[in-house]
C-alpha cells in the first residue's frame, strides 16, 4: 500500500477508536453497576450453556433458568415470602442484640486501658471458636426455639463489630486527643468531638463484617431443627436430593446478603460524606 494511502487507513482507525470510545464503549466509563453485573451475568450463562450441552449433569448442576423456575414457583406457593421472612426477622433480631452488646463493650474497652487488659484475652480466645461449637451449648441451654437461633446470630455479629469499635477508638491519633484537651473539653465532649468521628470508619466497617457474619450464622442457626427459613430449604433441598432447591437459597442468601450491604454501604456513605478518600485508579 502505498505510504500515504497507510497514513489515511491509520488515521481512518484511530478516528473510529476515538468514536467507539466517545460512544461510551469504553468500559472505563460504563457505570459501576453495569461493571459488575458482568461477572455474574457471565457465570449464569456458562452454567446455562454447559448443562443444555450435557457438558455438566443437571442433578449435579440445574440450569439457572431451571431455579428461576423454581424461585417463581415458590414464590407463587406463597413459601418463598415466608422463607424469607423468618430468616430476615432472626437476622435483624440477632444482628441488633449482639451489634449493640459490641458497641457498648468495644466503647468500654477502647476507651479504658484496664478493661482492655481485663477483657481482650478473653473475647479474643472467644471469637476463635467456630460458629457450629456454640450449636449444642445453645441448645443445652435456650433449647430448639428462636431464642437459641437469634442467641446464636448475635454471637456472629457481635466480634467483627466490637473489633471495629475498640480499634476505631483506640487508633485515634493521640495529637488530636491532646489539642482536645488543651481546649479543655471534658470526657463526654472529647468522645462525641474528637474520638466518635475519627473511629467512626472502622465503627461502621465493624457494623458491615457483623452484618455480614450474621447472614453467615443465620444458615448455622437455622440447622437447629427450623421449620421455616433459607437454612431450612438449604437442608430441605439436601435431603430431597432437589439441587435446584440448594442453588435457590443460595442465590436469596446472596442476594439479601448484597442488599443488606448495599443499606450499610449506603449509611457509611452519607455518615462519612465528609472524609476525601482514595477511591481507587481506573
Amino acid at each position: 500500500m502505498p505510504e500515504p494511502l497507510a497514513n489515511d487507513a491509520r488515521v481512518a482507525r484511530g478516528t473510529l477508536a476515538s468514536g467507539a470510545i466517545a460512544a461510551g464503549l469504553d468500559p472505563r466509563r460504563w457505570p459501576a453497576w453495569l461493571l459488575g453485573a458482568l461477572p455474574p451475568v457471565a457465570v449464569l450463562m456458562l452454567a446455562e450453556a454447559a448443562v443444555r450441552l450435557g457438558w455438566i449433569a443437571p442433578h449435579l448442576l440445574p440450569a439457572p433458568s431451571d431455579v428461576l423456575e423454581a424461585l417463581v414457583r415458590m414464590l407463587r406457593d406463597g413459601q418463598l415470602s415466608q422463607h424469607v421472612l423468618a430468616s430476615t426477622l432472626r437476622v435483624a433480631g440477632g444482628f441488633a442484640l449482639g451489634a449493640g452488646l459490641a458497641v457498648l463493650l468495644g466503647a468500654l474497652v477502647g476507651l479504658s486501658g484496664f478493661a482492655a487488659a481485663l477483657l481482650t484475652p478473653s473475647f479474643q480466645a472467644l471469637r476463635a471458636i467456630p460458629s457450629l461449637a456454640w450449636v449444642p451449648l445453645l441448645l443445652l441451654w435456650l433449647g430448639i426455639d428462636e431464642a437459641s437461633k437469634v442467641a446464636l446470630i448475635a454471637i456472629g455479629a457481635f466480634f467483627p463489630v466490637y473489633m471495629g469499635v475498640a480499634s476505631g477508638i483506640r487508633d485515634v491519633d493521640r495529637k488530636l486527643v491532646e489539642v482536645a484537651r488543651l481546649r479543655g473539653l471534658g470526657r463526654i465532649a472529647l468522645a462525641r468531638r474528637v474520638l466518635l468521628p475519627a473511629a467512626l470508619p472502622a465503627v461502621l466497617t465493624g457494623l458491615r463484617n457483623g452484618l455480614s457474619l450474621a447472614w453467615m450464622f443465620m444458615v448455622a442457626a437455622e440447622l437447629i431443627a427450623a421449620s421455616r427459613g433459607l437454612g431450612y430449604l438449604l437442608t430441605d433441598g439436601r435431603e430431597t436430593g432437589r439441587a435446584d432447591l440448594v442453588l435457590a437459597a443460595i442465590v436469596l442468601l446472596a442476594v439479601l446478603g448484597k442488599l443488606s450491604d448495599g443499606a450499610m454501604a449506603a449509611i457509611e456513605r452519607r455518615a462519612l460524606r465528609w472524609r476525601d478518600s482514595f477511591g481507587g485508579t481506573t
